[in-house]
């Protein structure tokens, strides 16, 4: 198999797991395809024992819709799977439906660089039952993926409280879609640049890079390494002082820089890949001065994150001015899933009346709200107060009562003239997109902006706050009656 030709140019039709597709077969059996249904994709806690997510994913998602369809090749393949019995898996009819079906749901979603939180609706599908079922697993793919990725991002750049950030993690990510997701979300979560060019082409993100080890052990002389790199590329010269003795390796750097002087230039930097980052910066900060080249910055890597940039800069007075964070960025070393659901939460009956839906658990946290939900974050001049989830088919109150999902003890009360933002917003009706997406500059923008606008206990690496989310007292009583319907069922 030709990976780049049969695997990454494929149709993605059938980028499902296979239950999706024996549950639309089910409901085609039952004759239930077009029952309107409503479905939320939400998590149920935040990831790195934080106090937020940062929602990311959501061009990857119109972009999957806009192009969802069933080829002739899928088809043939479904029309292969066979059951225990040795007999097809589905009736050709059932295929022919699937290769005339069209795209009908509206999709509601939180735009990209919104701080959200557990309970919340990211992606509200209300649709056909059989389309909204089809497309739970690519959309929980895409969103807790880059979720994940902008959330650590974002938390770097709390760490390094300004400081350029680079994300380094290509070779380290889960294989060419992740690295791309992975880069794409780095730098909406605030990562200056990417070292991944194909993601710089895809997605308009600046791509940064210079050389690596092998380019000064290719040559006799570390000096003659740096000395032919700044012949070669006298505009983007940062030189890996690592190799052999970092501190004589700045010196080298050093005689170069100067000689670049000479021609016009100026050298960019110098980069620290291992050994101790503080004490080394420190002395390198010291040599470059000394030489007159205070303009020269120093990059560090080295299987950073947030804790460890933190220490440095706070704790060990280190002298980076630019870190290339690769690793535990691009594979969410820590954490490797957010875990976000997708459940049913409405679905019309034969009098075209909401039946709402939950699902219980012995886990109180697994328990599922219903509703048409929305979320409506209320503010307190320019900063966020607290998220209301509501359901949209019921009249509000004027004065607002929130509750807990995990704690029907821990209520906020919010005055009815407080301002407010339904977050959210119209990206598809009946299947045509009606969203334009902003630029991923502005979307990198936006996520700085929203951290700017959470008290800083939230965002805190060690025991965050818990921002206050609840659900409104209405749909409150609406999840506890069902529940109690059900158990007493």
């Amino acid at each position: 198999m030709k990976l780049t030709k049969d695997l990454y140019k494929t149709s993605l039709g059938l980028f499902t797991d296979l239950y999706e597709v024996t549950m639309a077969y089910g409901y085609w059996k039952t004759g239930t395809t077009e029952k309107e249904a409503v479905f939320h994709l939400y998590f149920r806690n935040n990831p790195f024992h934080g106090g937020y997510v940062i929602n990311c994913g959501l061009e990857y998602v119109i972009d999957y819709l806009e192009n969802f369809k069933f080829e002739p090749s899928d088809l043939d393949y479904l029309r292969s799977l066979t059951g225990n019995d040795d007999k097809p898996l589905f009736e050709p009819a059932f295929l022919d439906y699937l290769q005339e079906m069209k795209f009908e749901c509206d999709i509601d979603a939180i735009p990209e660089g919104t701080m959200v939180f557990p309970h919340e609706p990211l992606i509200r599908v209300k649709g056909p039952l059989f389309q909204c079922q089809l497309i739970e697993t690519p959309l929980l793919n895409i969103i807790n993926f880059q979720s994940l990725i902008a959330t650590k991002a974002a938390r770097l750049t709390l760490a390094a409280k300004g400081d350029p950030i680079l994300e380094f993690g290509m070779r380290r990510a889960q294989g060419i879609d992740g690295a791309l997701a992975a880069s794409r979300a780095a730098y909406i979560g605030g990562c200056d640049a990417t070292s991944n060019i194909l993601a710089g082409k895809l997605f308009d993100i600046p791509v940064k890079g210079t050389h690596a080890h092998s380019w000064v052990m290719s040559f006799e002389d570390e000096a003659e390494s740096f000395r032919a790199y700044a012949k070669a590329m006298p505009n983007n010269c940062i030189f890996l002082v690592d190799t052999f003795n970092t501190l004589e390796g700045v010196k080298k750097a050093i005689q170069v820089g100067k000689e670049l002087e000479k021609e016009g230039y100026q050298m960019a930097g110098i980069r620290l890949d291992s050994g101790d980052l503080a004490y080394l910066s420190i002395e390198a900060r010291k040599l470059l001065d000394a030489a007159g080249l205070k303009y020269a910055k120093i990059v560090a890597s080295n299987d950073l994150d947030e804790y460890l940039i933190a220490s440095l800069k706070d704790q060990q007075d280190a002298k980076i001015d630019i870190w290339g964070v690769g690793t535990k960025l691009a594979s969410s070393y820590d954490q490797p899933a957010l875990g976000g659901v997708y459940k049913i939460a409405a679905i019309k009956d034969n009098h075209d009346h909401w039946e709402y839906k939950i699902k219980l658990s012995e886990q109180k946290i697994k328990i599922s709200n219903p509703g048409v939900q929305q979320v409506r974050r209320f503010y307190q001049g320019d900063q966020s107060m607290a998220d209301m989830i509501y359901n949209q088919e019921e009249a509000l109150k004027n004065n607002h009562l929130i509750i807990d999902p995990m704690d029907d003890t821990r209520k906020k009360r919010i005055a009815s003239n407080t301002p407010y933002k339904d977050l959210l917003v119209p990206i598809f009706r009946k299947g045509k997109r009606i969203y334009e997406s902003p630029k991923i500059a502005t979307i990198r923008d936006k996520t700085q902006q929203e951290l700017q606008s959470f008290h800083r206990s939230i965002k805190r690496f060690a025991n965050p706050h818990s921002y206050p989310v609840g659900l409104e007292s209405r749909l409150h009583e609406l999840k506890k009656s069902l529940i109690l319907k059900l158990r007493e069922g």
